[in-house]
């Protein structure tokens, strides 16, 4: 049986909004990456409490730390970066979240990431001899513009970078003009979590899963039925506006985006909560 989560600040800044919405949808996860208008990582230590408050209250988990860990320049300072890092890692042990989202930097300016691949696998790897000790786990979402938003790319960082897996984005990947299903065919053995998002090749159009270029549901017949994932489905629409840290799409849109992969989990016979 998989599991539903989803970016609750996709629905609204307001934290009960989200609760309801994801109760509404019968969702007993979120992925944390935004409250009050305020990332994460940027919560105070009362704010973080209450927030904690909150969803046990309503028995929702939080099934990972969404930070945006990696979306710097390389040649920005990493000490300052390894500072923002160690938040995620507290924030994640706080919310008892089994994993942290984090990506794999920008080029500078003017400049190619792949010819900054040797410090990009450097910090990764560093990051995860940090995180030795803790209860959660590293994972790398692909994105457009960073030394992981193609296949190969990610598949360097699955094979250099021990203890870090994969989180399969198949919107990310169609932005940057990669058919998901080839990727997926690369890859499938070091993912462990799937952002669900869906996107038209040749722009920058996003829609509901299934409804664009995506390859949603022959990757997760593959996944599920052929492989056995039973591991988090974390809805981030888009569907009303896109951004390079967040996204949105309000209640209502929100809602369509969990109808729209319910039903191609029940089109599959998947069994879901």
């Amino acid at each position: 049986m998989v599991r539903l989560t989803g970016f609750a600040d996709e629905i609204s800044p307001d934290l009960e909004a989200q609760v309801q919405t994801l109760a509404g949808e019968g969702m007993r996860f979120l992925e944390l990456r935004g409250v009050w208008g305020k990332n994460v990582l940027d919560l105070t230590s009362d704010e973080r409490a209450a927030v904690k408050k909150r969803l046990a209250a309503a028995g929702i988990g939080v099934s990972a730390i969404g930070s945006p860990i990696g979306k710097v320049r390389i040649d920005e300072p990493w000490a300052d970066h390894v500072a923002r890092f160690r938040i995620a890692l507290d924030a994640a042990e706080f919310f008892e979240a089994p994993y942290v989202r984090l990506f794999s930097y920008y080029p500078p300016q003017g400049g190619r990431i792949a010819d900054h691949r040797d410090e990009v696998i450097r910090r990764l790897n560093e990051q995860v001899q940090m995180a030795k000790g803790r209860r959660t786990k590293l994972l790398h979402e692909n994105e457009k513009d960073i030394y992981g938003e193609r296949t190969a790319g990610c598949l360097d960082i699955a094979r250099s970078v021990a203890g870090m897996k994969l989180i399969f984005d198949p919107a990310n990947f169609v932005q940057a003009a990669v058919r998901p299903a080839e990727a997926w065919a690369v890859l499938k053995h070091s993912v462990v979590y799937f952002h669900i998002k869906d996107a038209v090749l040749g722009g920058d159009k996003i829609v509901p899963a299934g409804e664009g270029d995506g390859d949603i549901p022959e990757i997760l017949r593959d996944a599920i039925l052929a492989r056995g994932y039973d591991g988090f489905l974390s809805l981030e629409p888009h569907l009303a506006a896109a951004g390079q840290f967040s996204g949105f799409s309000g209640p209502d849109l929100f809602k369509k985006a969990v109808q729209s992969l319910k039903r191609i989990l029940d089109n599959l016979g998947v069994k879901y909560a």
